[in-house]
């Protein structure tokens, strides 16, 4: 279902909640002794290792997302890294959405740790927006955790509702109305505004938009021209309260994607490499199974630390779900790759990360049988696996590819990664 609308609407009734440092709020949620303390949420906690979400308490210290693990600890030497939980992060998930969901049916998760919550239709229940705000505060760290905050934008649409969550972190709450939003405007850079990243910013700029307040009072018909496509009139109705063009509810998953970032002690062994690429595989599979899925496409990419990358896209005549031949895909083609050009392996000791995505996916139901092949058997064991993996737990019956000295098949979960909840 789409809840998009193109009608005038200049009421505050949006709110986005946004869950501030999630990853290592839950973390602190359900470990007292981290409380207050600067916590790194990392993948692994090597030397090496990467930050994937710090507290506030690490924030306020100047440790970033991204931020090198031995980089982070000269910063702030009592950091205390921690190992993620993807599955406790989903559980908390699912408890704010059904917290909010308390509150209006019009509930659309945005993230892992955002969500929008639109009072359109509940005007005659709240009378006083900013109050259902504070009260879902209260409610979230009620119902689901005295330690988690979260800051809160309010505002006629979804996008200008994700700006005023941005604008007061942590624990923020942020109304943008007509009367207010030029003030805004003008504090703000146009990188600042959700959706537009440098390479936009160049592009408007170059078309004499320099300000998130020119952005505002240009023409649709000249955002159109300088953006190329139907994008700029839709910045000219985010920010004019000309419509809604983003509270798309539609469910249909567009890609899924498994990525690693690698370690020094993981690079320096092929072995490893090799396994990292079986587990991102293993990841789509388990995923691709539980939706009910199968891909068209798929596209597998490394970024090395010299600032190189390697990309490579391939099509399937027969639709794939199985994850040891998204490896062997991957692996053939790497050979071939490295034969014809004589160059060193592409998973070598520079490598810093490296991705599967897979995408044009079609149901179960509709992909073709093959009279001569056991393919049918196959995907059915492979449902039967989860199934028995879901009711029983992950670690109680494995494939022999998973049974490794070293394990790397530890789920990881990105801040979009929903659609499978």
């Amino acid at each position: 279902m789409n809840r998009n609308r193109l009608s005038i609407h200049t009421l505050p009734t949006v709110l986005f909640v946004d869950m501030n440092s999630f990853f290592a709020s839950c973390e602190q949620q359900d470990n007292y002794w981290l409380r207050g303390r600067p916590v790194g949420v990392c993948v692994y906690t090597g030397r090496q290792g990467c930050v994937i979400a710090p507290s506030i308490e690490a924030k306020i210290r100047g440790v970033k997302t991204g931020m090198r693990l031995d980089e982070a600890i000269a910063l702030c030497p009592d950091l205390v890294p921690v190992e993620t939980h993807p599955g406790r992060y989903r559980e908390y998930h699912v408890k704010i959405i059904d917290v909010l969901r308390e509150f209006s049916e019009d509930v659309v998760p945005k993230s892992i740790d955002e969500a929008v919550v639109d009072l359109t239709n509940y005007q005659l229940v709240y009378k006083d927006v900013r109050q259902a705000a504070m009260a879902i505060k209260q409610a979230i760290k009620q119902k689901v955790g005295d330690w988690l905050g979260c800051s809160i934008g309010i505002a006629p649409n979804v996008f200008l509702a994700k700006l005023a969550s941005d604008i007061q972190k942590p624990d923020g709450l942020t109304v943008i109305t007509p009367d207010t939003i030029d003030e805004v405007l003008c504090s703000l850079k146009l990188t600042d505004l959700p959706g537009i990243g440098y390479r936009m910013a160049a592009r408007l700029e170059a078309g004499g938009v320099t300000t998130p307040l020119a952005l505002r009072y240009a023409t649709p018909e000249h955002l159109q021209h300088v953006c190329k496509s139907i994008i700029g009139w839709h910045w000219h109705l985010r920010l004019n309260f000309g419509g809604e063009v983003d509270l798309d509810t539609n469910d249909k998953i567009k890609s899924m994607s498994a990525m690693r970032t690698i370690s020094s002690d993981q690079r320096n062994t092929p072995e490893r490499l090799d396994e990292l690429l079986q587990s991102l595989c293993l990841t789509l599979e388990r995923r691709m199974v539980r939706q009910g899925i199968f891909c068209q496409d798929m596209s597998f990419s490394c970024r090395y630390h010299t600032g190189k990358t390697y990309n490579y896209e391939a099509h399937f005549p027969d639709p794939k779900q199985d994850g040891p031949e998204l490896y062997q895909i991957i692996r053939e083609r790497l050979e071939k790759f490295q034969a014809a050009h004589r160059c060193e392996p592409v998973l070598n000791r520079h490598l810093s990360n490296m991705s599967v995505v897979v995408f044009r996916f079609i149901p179960s139901e509709l992909v073709p049988l093959r009279l001569f092949d056991n393919s049918a058997r196959k995907d059915k064991l492979r449902q039967t696996l989860y199934d028995l993996k879901t009711k029983f737990g992950a670690d109680k019956l494995v494939r022999a590819t998973e049974l490794r000295d070293n394990p790397v098949y530890r789920d990881v979960i990105g801040f979009g990664n929903i659609k499978d909840l």
